[in-house]
């Protein structure tokens, strides 16, 4: 069983829901340890004018877990992101299908940052089909640190696989650590794949948020999604 775990993020890129589809199990882990200059609270899409990143304001304290991010409820962010989307996707064949959702997501007055997260990771993992079982952290017994919380994360749901982003894993992870409980490491491969979209003037634009491919593809999505292969061995790991 492959079992994949990684931060929960803001209108995630493809590469985020790639990863989910490419396992059996997927942990979401939202009480971990915010990051004010990551992508937990915003992402990019494409718009008339190309490349635009939407950012939720957040009241962020240092070493502040994901689960007690507040919003900034001060500022009109969520108008703003729904105007941004309806004027970038308005005219996409899909738009329709997905615009209720987005409509209500953004008149929903969301206290934490969280919520907001995990509604919309729902809705996507749904509109793509994706049937990964997706467990939250927060409602799961963590126990180690870095590798060791990974490995235990594996042992307690049974899975002899764990499947790692191919960016930095090498630095962080302690692939002996696996190796030696018998349990394989595998790199994610992905090749962004490219899609109609619209705008042709800027160009194909990759790892954009999913909104991006399912407002152009729509019931295809998945299907374009995994067009690159799932994983591929890690150097060293247990055959």
């Amino acid at each position: 069983m492959i079992l994949a775990a990684h931060q929960l993020h803001y209108l995630p890129w493809l590469r985020y829901f790639h990863k989910i589809a490419a396992s059996n199990v997927f942990v979401v882990l939202d009480n971990i340890q915010f990051n004010k200059n990551g992508w937990q609270n915003r992402n990019k899409i494409k718009s008339p004018e190309g490349e635009q990143l939407l950012s939720v304001p957040v009241l962020h304290k240092m070493a502040q877990s994901l689960e007690d991010v507040q919003i900034d409820a001060r500022q009109p962010w969520a108008r703003k992101h729904w105007g941004s989307i309806q004027r970038a996707y308005q005219k996409a064949r899909f738009f329709t299908d997905h615009a209720p959702f987005l409509e209500k997501t953004f008149r929903t007055p969301w206290e934490k940052l969280n919520d907001l997260n995990h509604a919309m990771a729902d809705y996507f993992l749904a509109a793509l089909g994706v049937k990964t079982r997706v467990i939250k952290s927060s409602v799961f017994p963590l126990h180690g640190e870095a590798s060791e919380r990974l490995l235990n994360l594996c042992k307690d749901l049974g899975a002899d696989t764990y499947l790692t982003g191919a960016y930095g894993a090498q630095e962080y992870l302690d692939l002996e650590l696996f190796e030696r409980e018998g349990v394989r490491i595998v790199f994610q491969e992905f090749t962004p794949p490219v899609y109609p979209q619209l705008f042709e003037k800027h160009g194909f634009i990759p790892e954009l948020s999913i909104l991006d491919l399912l407002m152009n593809v729509g019931p295809q999505s998945l299907e374009v999604l995994m067009g690159s292969p799932a994983s591929a061995p890690a150097s060293g790991s247990t055959p």
